[in-house]
């Protein structure tokens, strides 16, 4: 609509200036010149206006795509302290998860071993050919190498120990380590889980200290001059929060299946501590 209103009145400014170079006497073309040079003046702003117009059609203004307020602008704009929270709280998420994957394999490996040590250890001869016929690193076969070294050793001073308890006493030794093993790595997860919190909220008191120092130094309290530093500070508590539940329920999950597992390990050497005895008096 502009377009054609500016056509218009550029054919009226036309028109009107011809009629002008048609009439008779000087005295009407002085008199009507100024009406006509008002309004080409007038039509000229308009052609313009419209022109731009026209040009910008169909383009549209870029869009800035940077959060100023995030991750990267929080790591950016922190000062050394804050960095080293950062950091802290990464390796404790890192450590966290490696721990669970590794624990949930150990666990399963442990399950796996205990199903060959009911399927092939039973059905040997003798305890020696039992513990041959598991694997290297089984602690089932840990546990019968452990009775059979008690058996040796059950000389000298050490014989005078009644042979039923010193067996006893070398596959509970064997069994307390099993137990050690299987709690590697629980007392991070537990660690993690106490202090991460703590630890993204340091890092939130400091980074809300430092802005608002900035903010008072510079004397401009706008909320968008506030809720940027602050809303970043205050991400440190939700990392620390995200790294804490993670590491608590696998705390909490890890212990659970240690004790199913243990169960496994404490049956098998009551067996085989009856079974060692039993050959002894045969023999």
């Amino acid at each position: 609509m502009q377009i054609k209103l500016a056509k218009t009145l550029a054919s009226c400014a036309c028109a009107l200036a011809l009629s002008v170079t048609l009439l008779p006497t000087t005295a009407q073309s002085q008199s009507v010149s100024t009406p006509v040079a008002q309004a080409a003046n007038a039509v000229l702003p308009v052609i313009t206006d419209v022109k731009s117009v026209d040009a910008g059609v169909g383009k549209k203004t870029p869009e800035s795509t940077d959060n100023p307020y995030g991750l990267e602008s929080l790591w950016k704009t922190s000062d050394g302290v804050a960095k080293t929270v950062l950091l802290l709280l990464l390796i404790m998420s890192i450590g966290s998860w490696y721990i669970l994957i590794v624990k949930i394999l150990e666990q399963a490996k442990m399950v796996r071993q205990a199903k060959a040590a009911s399927k092939d250890f039973w059905t040997a001869g003798t305890v020696a050919q039992g513990a041959a016929a598991l694997e290297e690193r089984s602690p089932y076969r840990f546990m019968a190498d452990a009775a059979n070294n008690a058996l040796k050793k059950h000389e000298g001073l050490l014989g005078h120990v009644d042979l039923n308890d010193w067996i006893a006493m070398g596959i509970q030794r064997a069994v307390d380590r099993i137990q050690s093993s299987t709690q590697n790595g629980l007392a991070f997860l537990a660690t993690v889980g106490s202090i991460s919190p703590f630890v993204g909220l340091f890092g939130t008191v400091w980074g809300i200290y430092h802005a608002l120092t900035a903010i008072g130094i510079s004397g401009q309290a706008s909320i968008d001059k506030v809720a940027g530093p602050v809303g970043e500070a205050l991400l440190m508590t939700a990392i620390g929060l995200a790294v804490a539940v993670p590491a608590v329920l696998a705390y909490n999950w890890l212990v659970r299946r240690n004790k199913a597992v243990m169960d496994d390990v404490r049956a098998f050497s009551n067996d085989l501590h009856a079974v060692v005895l039993g050959s002894v008096k045969k023999a």
